[in-house]
């Protein structure tokens, strides 16, 4: 695949990107793709290796290594560098629903395990995908795949993020009649909402919904299910219902002061944003205001870093983001070998953009908020902050992060975006349906299965595995509509 010896002839290249003083003026995406010529070159990388570590998507280490959607990436790229554009579309259809969604927002774990990465650069997969679904769409080879037979099934789908459009694709085109609720007033769940214009503009949503409705789904928005629709309601009209509303209950911070004004949860603040800007680009000021504040993110990940990517966007006078953990070593660690992913210093964007206009990292590791203090208004006005170290306990062998003696301080902090994660679904969701839940809150099912504890229901998604990436939820809509349809139709 790809040139026997095009890893040695040619570097990789990345699409270039905006610098960060210039990008921050909008909310426009600031990357800048290469020609499809240079792109090529990139495909001639792929080094054609025995073993294609970038399409296993299996678990080392308790971490995913390669694609779990096992896009057969060897063949992509081989068709990338012999400029067969449209087979390297249709290869890659075969394995993927949304390549312009990963393209963009995926860490790549094809990348981190290519074989080329281990003494040297890793192709660059990530750009060659989005070439290749960009490519397909200005060409007009993606077209709407409408099933010539319908079963007369009838399958409701509870969430439009990424693991509901794809389980709402795959069983369309298995000729079920599927209708996708969706509660908020667009569709595309944290994709539309979670993940800022900047890394992933709407239009990109907009166009798949538009394809997949050509293919005869049916969308609903601003329907909650649970609220507005009940349960037993839609199990009464539909043969089966797939839950794909995502691990939308966020972790809070209880500490004194929590009550305090302009204390948010991350994605609700990133909502908000988004939201302003497709309604009225910003005009309405339908969120926390921002502008000439110092902004205190408490949460590393990537909704830590759209964060602080976005509230520079805003004005913010200064950016301040606590992680718990120790900082990532440069490279990768003994203990963390290839084809593992690698726990390694990640510096994104808006830590970029941060540096780039403040002069400095906002990250500061090892540290987490002890008290939040107030206005004479009742908002927040500052945050004491103490620094952490790792110590084993006794009685149950795991490391802690446990406040260090004497090393309190108070920050600046008029607007705290809380990002540390998420504890599961919404009770108002799984409750309605009566289904079971595992110990983290997730919807139980059996290992590798998404049938829940409830006949015709099932499950997918961050809903099903918890907090995840976008890939994931992909390859886990896929699957449930696979399970779905052989629920149905008994083969």
């Amino acid at each position: 695949m790809g040139k026997p010896t095009g890893f040695l002839e040619y570097e990789r290249i990345d699409a270039a990107q905006i610098p960060p003083a210039e990008r921050i003026r909008n909310f426009q995406e600031f990357k800048k793709p290469l020609t499809l010529e240079e792109q090529s070159l990139q495909g001639a990388r792929c080094m054609e290796c025995g073993v294609p570590f970038c399409q296993a998507g299996q678990m080392i280490a308790g971490m995913a290594s390669g694609c779990p959607l096992h896009n057969l990436v060897p063949e992509t790229n081989d068709l990338v560098y012999r400029g067969k554009w449209k087979l390297a579309y249709e290869r890659l259809s075969k394995t993927h629903s949304f390549p312009e969604f990963t393209s963009h927002v995926c860490p790549a774990l094809c990348e981190a395990a290519c074989t080329c990465g281990l003494n040297g650069d890793p192709v660059s997969t990530k750009d060659n995908e989005k070439a290749i679904i960009e490519t397909a769409w200005e060409k007009g080879w993606v077209t709407p795949k409408i099933p010539p037979v319908r079963t007369g099934k009838k399958v409701a789908v509870v969430g439009s993020g990424p693991s509901g459009l794809a389980a709402a694709q795959e069983l369309n085109r298995k000729g079920h009649l599927v209708t996708v609720y969706e509660r908020r007033d667009r569709v595309g769940g944290l994709l539309r909402y979670g993940i800022p214009n900047m890394k992933l503009e709407k239009s990109l949503i907009d166009r798949r919904v538009a394809l997949m409705e050509a293919e005869g789904v049916v969308f609903q928005t601003s329907v909650d299910v649970g609220k507005d629709v009940k349960a037993k309601d839609l199990l009464k009209e539909y043969d089966r219902v797939v839950l794909a509303c995502g691990a939308s209950n966020p972790r809070d911070i209880k500490v004194p002061g929590r009550d305090a004004g302009n204390i948010a949860f991350a994605v609700d603040f990133l909502t908000s944003v988004t939201k302003s800007l497709l309604d009225s680009d910003l005009k309405d000021g339908s969120f926390l205001p921002v502008k000439g504040k110092h902004v205190l993110v408490i949460g590393g990940g990537d909704t830590g870093n759209d964060c602080v990517g976005t509230a520079i966007r805003l004005g913010a006078r200064s950016v301040t983001q606590l992680e718990m953990m120790p900082k990532p070593p440069e490279g990768r660690a003994a203990g963390n070998p290839w084809p593992e992913w690698p726990k390694v210093l990640k510096t994104d964007y808006g830590q970029e953009e941060a540096i780039a206009v403040f002069g400095k990292d906002p990250r500061i590791y090892q540290t987490t908020v002890t008290e939040f203090l107030k206005d004479e208004k009742g908002n927040v006005a500052k945050a004491r902050i103490v620094s952490l170290e790792p110590k084993k306990d006794e009685k149950t062998g795991r490391m802690n992060m446990v406040p260090v003696e004497g090393t309190q301080k108070v920050v600046e902090a008029q607007l705290v975006l809380i990002a540390a994660g998420f504890l599961g679904s919404q009770p108002y969701v799984t409750d309605a349906f009566q289904v079971e839940l595992d110990p983290r809150t997730n919807v139980r099912t059996e290992p590798g299965a998404y049938q829940t504890s409830v006949p015709g229901v099932f499950t997918c998604g961050d809903m099903h595995r918890g907090q995840s990436l976008v890939v994931w939820a992909i390859t886990e809509g896929r699957k449930a509509a696979e399970a779905v349809d052989h629920d149905l139709m008994g083969y």
